[in-house]
Formats: C-alpha cells, sequence, structure tokens
C-alpha cells in the first residue's frame, strides 16, 4: 500500500461500495451521500499517491470507469427504491449516464490522439532543434494529467443535484446538476480538439529525423556512449555522465528508451533517444569513430552493425560477477577493464576475449574518492558500515544486516578509545526480507541511542558556533538549489522536453558548486564525534567514504570503489564460508579484515585504523587497488582519454584503408575496360567509341 494512510483509504473505499448498495436498498439519501463521498475522497487520494492497489484493481476488471459506473447503477437503485421511477428526475439520472458514457469514448480517443502524435521520433536533450523545426507548446498539463480521473469526476454534480433532488423532492436542482456534468463533460471534449491538428502538433517524423542528422553533421560527434535498458538500469548510464563530460573528443550519449531518457540524470553532454532501429541504423554518424557500451544488450546490434566505428565494451562497474566475463563481449573491438584483475577474470573465464583486446583504463568514476592520509590530530577515527540489501534470492552471504549487524555496531560504539559510527544502508534494505528490515530498526535504534549518550558525556565538547554557522549556511544552499530547481520551468511533455532542453550551462555549474558546498556544510553542522545514520541521497556514498577513516561492509561494488581511498575496510563472511574460501571466491576480500558474524575480529580493524604503522594489511590493499583499479598515475581519466584516441585512430586507419582499397578497385576495373577497347578489331573500337562515319551511308 505505500504508507498506512493508504492502506486505510483503500479499507475504506473497498468498504463503502458495499455501504452504498446497503444505502440504496434500505433507501437512505444521507447513508448514500455520505458512503459516496468516502468513495469519490478514497479513490481520489489512492489515484494521486499512485497506489499500488489501484493499479491492481484495474487488472481484475475493476478499474476506475467500472468503479464509477457502479456508484451510478447504485444512485439509480436508490431512486427506484425511493419509488421515484415515474418520476422525470429518475428519467434524467439514466439519459445523463449514458450520454456522460457517450462522451468517454471522444475524450479518451482524443488523449491519446494528442499524446501519440506529441511523441517525438527521436527526443534530445541539449541538441538545438528549436532552430531548426517548429515544436509547438504542450497543452495545458490539466487537460492531460490524469485526465481520465477528471473527467469521471465531471459526474459529481449530477450526483450531488440528484440526490438532494431526491431528498427535497424537486427535480428542477437535480437537472441543474445533470446540465452542469453534461456541459463540462462536452466542453472538456470540445477542448481537446484544437490540439490534434495544424499548428498544434510537432512536425512528422521525416522532419525531425531531418533535423537531428542536419545537427549531426553540424555537431560532428566522434565518441558515442551507447545505451539500452529498463528505467532501473539508468544508473549504469549515470554513472558515466562525467567521464563522457570530460573526454577530450566530441561526446554524445545515444539512448534507446524513452524511460532511462527520462531517469538520465542532468549532464552537458548531447543525449539523443532513438527509440526506433530503423531511425537509428538510418541516422548520420560518419563522424562517429568510438562506441562504448555500458551494458550488454540485445539492442547493441543496431550499433555494431556499422564499420566505421570501433566498439567498445566498457561495462558499469568491477566485480568478480559472471556478468563481467560474459561470452557476448566478444562482439566489441575492444574490452576495457578497470586494472590487471580484469584482464585475469577473462582469461580465466576462456570465453573468447583475446587478450590482445583488453585494454586496461582504470575507473574514472573513482576521481572523487580522496586518498587515505591517516586520521587527523585531534579527531577521533571514524568507521563507515555501509551494508548492500538481502536480494532477492534469500542467500545469507548477501547481506551482514540480519546475522552480523548488531554486532558490529554494538561493538563500534563501544570501542575503547572511541570511534564515530556512520550507518549508511542500501536504500532496498528490508523491501524483501522482514527479517532485515526489522534488524535495520535495530541498527538505527542503537546508533541514535549511542549518538544521545554521547551527547551528554563531558568527554565530547561540540562547537556549536561552527555547527549554527553550518547549519545557516546549509539552508541558504538548499533554498538556492530549490530556487534553482524550479527555473528551469516545467517540461510538460516529450516534444517540449525536446525543444527546451538545452542545458543552461551556467546554472548546471552554480548547481555542481552548491552541492560541493553543501556536503562540506553538511559535515561541519554536526560534530565531528557524533554517530549518525544516513540515508537518502545525499551525502552520496563517496562523499561518506571521503570522511570516514575504515569502513565495514558485504561483498558489492561498495568493496571494490572503496579500495580506491587506500583505508582499512573488513568485510564480513555472513555465509561463514571461511577465510580461505571467502577469498578464493571474492578477489575484492584479499586485502580486508574478514568478520565473522560475532564481528570479534574489528579489534584488527580498528587497531590498523589508530597506528598507520602497526596495519598488517597496508601494502596488501596497496597491491590490490593496483591489480583492481590500475595505477593511481596516469590518472584514470588521462587513460580513459587515451583509449578513446588510440582507438579512434584504429578506425581512421581501418576506413581510410577501405577508401583506398574500394579506390584501386575502381582504377582497375577503369583500367581493363580501357585495355578491353583498346585490344578490341577495328570495327568493334569505332562502333564502341560511337564512331559512325560511313556507317549506314548510301
Amino acid at each position: 500500500m505505500g504508507s498506512a494512510a493508504q492502506l486505510a483509504a483503500a479499507v475504506l473505499m473497498m468498504a463503502g461500495y458495499p455501504a452504498l448498495m446497503l444505502a440504496a436498498l434500505v433507501p437512505s439519501v444521507p447513508a448514500f451521500a455520505a458512503a459516496a463521498a468516502v468513495t469519490y475522497l478514497a479513490d481520489h487520494y489512492l489515484h494521486r499517491k499512485g497506489s499500488y492497489l489501484i493499479n491492481r484493481l484495474s487488472k481484475v476488471r475493476a478499474g476506475l470507469s467500472i468503479r464509477f459506473l457502479i456508484r451510478q447503477l447504485l444512485l439509480v437503485l436508490l431512486l427506484a427504491r425511493l419509488s421515484l421511477a415515474d418520476n422525470l428526475i429518475y428519467y434524467g439520472a439514466i439519459a445523463c449516464f449514458i450520454a456522460f458514457y457517450g462522451l468517454q469514448a471522444p475524450h479518451g480517443a482524443l488523449v491519446q490522439l494528442i499524446r501519440n502524435r506529441r511523441r517525438m521520433p527521436v527526443a534530445t536533450r541539449n541538441v538545438d532543434l528549436k532552430s531548426r523545426i517548429r515544436i509547438p507548446d504542450a497543452p495545458p498539463r490539466k487537460l492531460l494529467h490524469r485526465s481520465a480521473e477528471k473527467m469521471l469526476h465531471i459526474d459529481l454534480f449530477a450526483v450531488a443535484g440528484i440526490l438532494l433532488a431526491a431528498q427535497v423532492k424537486s427535480a428542477l436542482v437535480g437537472f441543474v446538476g445533470i446540465g452542469i456534468t453534461v456541459a463540462l463533460g462536452t466542453l472538456y471534449v470540445l477542448a481537446l480538439v484544437p490540439f490534434v491538428r495544424g499548428r498544434k502538433i510537432p512536425p512528422k517524423a521525416e522532419t525531425v529525423l531531418a533535423a537531428v542528422d542536419d545537427w549531426l553533421g553540424e555537431y560532428k560527434p566522434e565518441t558515442v556512449l551507447y545505451f539500452s535498458g529498463s528505467k532501473d538500469s539508468a544508473y549504469q548510464v549515470n554513472m558515466w555522465l562525467d567521464t563522457m563530460e570530460n573526454l577530450d573528443s566530441k561526446p554524445l550519449i545515444i539512448l534507446r528508451e524513452r524511460a532511462i531518457l527520462n531517469n538520465l540524470a542532468p549532464t552537458t553532454v548531447p543525449v539523443i533517444c532513438v527509440p526506433g532501429g530503423v531511425h537509428l541504423m538510418n541516422m548520420d554518424l560518419s563522424t562517429v569513430r568510438v562506441a562504448l557500451y555500458a551494458a550488454n544488450v540485445g539492442k547493441n546490434i543496431h550499433m555494431l552493425r556499422v564499420p566505421t566505428i570501433k566498439h567498445v565494451f566498457i561495462g558499469h562497474g568491477d566485480s568478480d560477477k559472471l556478468a563481467s566475463v560474459n561470452p557476448y563481449s566478444k562482439v566489441y573491438d575492444e574490452v576495457w577493464t578497470a586494472g590487471r584483475a580484469g584482464r585475469d577474470r577473462y582469461a580465466i573465464a576462456d570465453v573468447g576475449v583475446r587478450d590482445d583486446d583488453i585494454v586496461e583504463v582504470g575507473r574514472p568514476q573513482l576521481a572523487p574518492i580522496r586518498t587515505w592520509q591517516g586520521v587527523p590530530d585531534g579527531r577521533i577515527p571514524t568507521v563507515l558500515y555501509a551494508p548492500t540489501w538481502e536480494g532477492w534470492d534469500g542467500n545469507p552471504g548477501n547481506t551482514s544486516v540480519v546475522l552480523a549487524g548488531e554486532n558490529i555496531v554494538r561493538q563500534l560504539v563501544q570501542a575503547d578509545p572511541p570511534v564515530r559510527v556512520l550507518y549508511k544502508p542500501h536504500p532496498f534494505t528490508g523491501n524483501v526480507s522482514k527479517e532485515a528490515g526489522a534488524a535495520h530498526q535495530r541498527i538505527t535504534a542503537l546508533v541514535r541511542k549511542a549518538a544521545a549518550e554521547r551527547a551528554i558525556d563531558t568527554r565530547f565538547v561540540a562547537d556549536t558556533a561552527v555547527q549554527a554557522d553550518a547549519k545557516t549556511e546549509l539552508a541558504r544552499i538548499e533554498a538556492r538549489l530549490a530556487q534553482l530547481s524550479g527555473s528551469g520551468g516545467e517540461r510538460r511533455d516529450e516534444a517540449e522536453a525536446t525543444r527546451d532542453g538545452l542545458v543552461d550551462v551556467a546554472r548546471h555549474e552554480e548547481v555542481a558548486r552548491l552541492r560541493a558546498e553543501w556536503n562540506d556544510a553538511y559535515w561541519r553542522s554536526f560534530p565531528a564525534w557524533e554517530h549518525r545514520v544516513i540515508t537518502g541521497a545525499d551525502p552520496r556514498l563517496y562523499d561518506c567514504f571521503n570522511v570516514s577513516d575504515a569502513m565495514v561492509s558485504d561483498i558489492s561494488s561498495v568493496v571494490s570503489d572503496f579500495i580506491a581511498s587506500g583505508k582499512p575496510y573488513a568485510v564480513t563472511d555472513s555465509a561463514e564460508l571461511g577465510v580461505e574460501e571467502f577469498k578464493r571466491n571474492n578477489t575484492a576480500v584479499r586485502a580486508a579484515v574478514i568478520l565473522s558474524n560475532s564481528a570479534a575480529e574489528l579489534g584488527e580493524l580498528l587497531g590498523a585504523v589508530r597506528d598507520q604503522a602497526a596495519d598488517p594489511l597496508a601494502e596488501d590493499r596497496k597491491e590490490l587497488k593496483q591489480y583492481l583499479l590500475g595505477p593511481d598515475e596516469p590518472t584514470s581519466l588521462v587513460q580513459f582519454n587515451t583509449a578513446v584516441a588510440n582507438l579512434a585512430l584504429k578506425a581512421e586507419t581501418r576506413n581510410v584503408g577501405q577508401e583506398s582499397r574500394v579506390a584501386a578497385a575502381l582504377a582497375e576495373a577503369e583500367a581493363d575496360a580501357e585495355a578491353e577497347l583498346a585490344n578490341a578489331v577495328p570495327g568493334q573500337r569505332a562502333t564502341a567509341a560511337g564512331d559512325t562515319d560511313g556507317v549506314g551511308a548510301g
């Protein structure tokens, strides 16, 4: 249901219809009116909240239209039970509802037609189509947003009027309500008509595609990030946006699903969403030399077929999962991995990817993670507990939250000398397992209780002036960010978003700067010794990495990313495989302190944090970091740009060679034709040459 309020609304709505029938049979106008009000309000609330129940009802033939029809039929039953079957209001009610439902068909058809005609064959961001084609404004949002619900709720005037007429025994007030309902329904339909024709609709597909090709010819993209997937996989392309913005070559992002475009993070890189495979294959990408692929999906074939482009699999993370050595990777010209570990995975998997086709480029996304310099003097160490979620398969090794979480946190908050605990759980924790959800709540309570106890401990003194200034700064930054987020204007549909999708670079840069300032102010807004539960998108995980001196986590990409910091870390063997087997199965834990579910080994981690000289795994972490992520110098972004440039040169060399071979073949064909003419007999040569002197002369 989503919340207790939604559950209550759902119960009231479902109970309202039996109550309506009972009130109609009794009969009782006041009781019917009360039950009708409950069903109207509950239905509206659940729609506004997008309740799961509302979506399910439509699947079992109890959708919105049926619910309204049942209420209207019960109203007619009420009139009959009140002995008003021979009254004009009875016939008026029936005629009204028939006419009202007669308006639903043209209304629904017009709404669907408008949406279809305003759906672009190609949707874009940061592409200047406005100067090339005319894209009209979208219809007013009030006409199309939740249009079916709005249209059906117009019957409220007729229902109220008829109920009042039945109560006061006067048909006049009922016909007033009927008239308002029919008039408003008709006006709603008429208001939609202008938006299905003429200058109110965007140009045809051919015109839009020609405009996109014109822009491509002017922009001349060189490197493409290509992506296809479900809306839930948008993070896989979002993680590459900063890298694309910092390419030395001209970048372009090509998406295949509108859902991905709608979930794309803000970027300055031009973006083209091309749902149609034929449209993509006909697009002018003649200047593109390198295509980057973040996922192995079937629709990649539409780009892989282009021979003038060199194709690269870059993936969306570094791990020991089977997806990291997919045999599909053979179709690419090259496979780029973070470090040597990725190369070795392909060699061990033996799936047909040649070692010569693998290039190590590091992980550009990890650039914000700062390298550890030790705990600053005068500050207690900070330990981040960032467990992953329970997953879908019920494997006890997925998360430490259920079996080890409380033990880990309890030992950390009771540590002596003291440490600070930051608890940042995976946002999906508790979605599948009730046990995980309950354990998460207990861990949260532990952290908050420890924070409250530390706040009154005289050993810990807060700098209230610094915190007050930071909170004031946070309020200022949040107000400005809210202002900026609202200043872009409301994008009402795909066509308008395409037309007005040019990013305001100055605004984009200001938002990035403000987010960095927000992060700094956030950490200053409370004492550096205060335990904290951190949920939500901000502060981000990498920001938590940077303020922490060590981390406890589970097997996930979080561990691989944290290794970039060089800081001590521990990983929980929740499935109790044993240290050696656990390390053998998971490359990323080979330099970690391995915790059992009792967390008894935490002392090793805390000892390494407090005294770097007594850190037995320091050299192992350095070696593992280089093995997994590559060298620190040159930077990963430099390595990535170098790999792009080298592959673009290979593509250009290949294309020039092809052109030379084609030109040579044409020249050879022409030479053969001339030789054939030269060797022909005189009469044949003259005829072939078109010399007809004397031929046919009398």
